[in-house]
């Protein structure tokens, strides 16, 4: 059994620095040795940062090293053919959300990783949040009873600025892979952007909630600030038609209901999430908003005590150095680095937030484009043959 895990890193922007370098960086599980980006210079950057000794630009150098356990793949855009490639070498691999665009091909991956005997991790960071993990054992310990309902929000004004780019890379040439999302401007046509990339988490925190898959849903994606600049070199604003707030309703199987709504473009701050279950014996509502130097707060209500009252998180919850006043997004995903280097090391069946998860996220939220895109209720799980784009 290994006592460190050697991680090898494929991307090296602000998320990668923010939140998967230093958690890896501070567990004792793992030993960071490569990262890789198209950047050089950042990528030297970031090694001198996290002590990490070699750099390169070439992910294939990541993949071809057989003293690699760990994948981490923390790039924008499409991560489909990095996490195919990733599991067809063989590497253990943690790659930020979406795993694909279309849910089928997330099972494909998790069923390619299980051939293997490989784990797998998607960025559903929110998970890990020390309120929401606190949150989850309450549940599982009985607090709520039989779940009733769930609502989620996530929403936060990182995009109510138009001049602030859709795309969040800092650009020095004008890129060459740009994607025109956005430029079909029907209603049916928006491009899914806040639903996969913000709803996910929220989505994920909902289904361990209600502890049940849902069973049909109705949604709709709207575009509020529909010119924007499209990435930090263009000094103009264009027409680009993706959702930066949607809405959707579902029922459940086991017969809960469960709301969602996921925006950029409210007023608050980031991450912006706040995700309320109630049941038979009692409720709970956690936030994970960043205000007045806190980041996170539980509280819960019974039946003969209905006001909520705010409790403490227990100090297991917290990863291994936390610090008081560290920032979110640094404390939520240590935890979930921590998290996976444990299943690895530990060998047994135990891999939450894995790409199966990530797969039952991903088909509520093409089941949501669906809806808005037929206007009418979708039931799931989807049909083989439906259109996820």
């Amino acid at each position: 059994m290994k006592e460190k895990l050697r991680i090898g890193v494929i991307g090296a922007g602000r998320w990668s620095a923010s939140a998967h370098l230093p958690g890896f960086y501070r567990s004792p599980l793992s030993e960071l040795v490569m990262i890789c980006d198209l950047d050089p210079q950042l990528a030297e950057d970031r090694a001198k940062q996290f002590e990490i000794p070699e750099t390169t630009t070439d992910y294939e150098k990541i993949l071809s090293r057989s003293d690699i356990d760990v994948v981490d793949i923390v790039t924008r855009g499409d991560h489909q053919d990095l996490v195919f490639a990733t599991l067809e070498a063989g590497k253990h691999c943690l790659v930020e959300k979406p795993v694909c665009h279309d849910y089928r091909d997330v099972w494909r991956a998790h069923e390619l990783a299980q051939s293997k005997g490989l784990k797998t991790k998607v960025g559903l960071t929110f998970r890990y949040a020390p309120a929401v993990m606190y949150m989850f054992d309450l549940i599982r310990e009985g607090f709520i009873g039989q779940p009733f309902v769930f609502n989620g929000y996530e929403q936060n004004s990182q995009w109510l600025d138009p001049d602030n780019p859709m795309d969040k890379r800092i650009h020095k040439k004008t890129p060459s892979d740009q994607p025109e999302r956005g430029s079909d401007l029907t209603r049916e046509g928006i491009s899914v952007s806040s639903l996969e990339g913000y709803g996910a988490p929220t989505i994920d925190i909902g289904l361990e909630c209600i502890g049940s898959d849902l069973t049909q849903v109705v949604g709709i994606l709207a575009n509020m600030v529909p010119y924007r600049r499209r990435t930090n070199l263009d000094t103009e604003r264009e027409r680009i038609n993706i959702d930066d707030l949607d809405m959707f309703i579902a029922e459940a199987k086991n017969g809960a209901l469960y709301s969602m709504q996921s925006s950029y473009v409210t007023v608050g701050n980031y991450p912006g999430i706040e995700a309320r279950i109630s049941g038979s014996n009692g409720a709970i509502k956690t936030r994970l908003v960043h205000e007045f130097d806190v980041i996170q707060t539980i509280h819960t209500a019974k039946p003969d005590a209905v006001e909520f009252v705010q409790q403490e998180i227990p100090d297991k919850y917290f990863p291994p150095g936390y610090q008081q006043g560290e920032p979110w997004d640094s404390a939520f995903y240590s935890n979930l680095v921590h998290n996976f280097c444990q299943e690895i090391i530990d060998g047994g069946e135990e891999n939450q937030g894995n790409f199966a998860q990530s797969a039952r996220v991903q088909e509520i939220i093409n089941a949501v484009t669906l809806s808005h895109r037929t206007h009418q209720w979708v039931s799931l799980p989807l049909e083989p043959d439906d259109k996820m784009k």
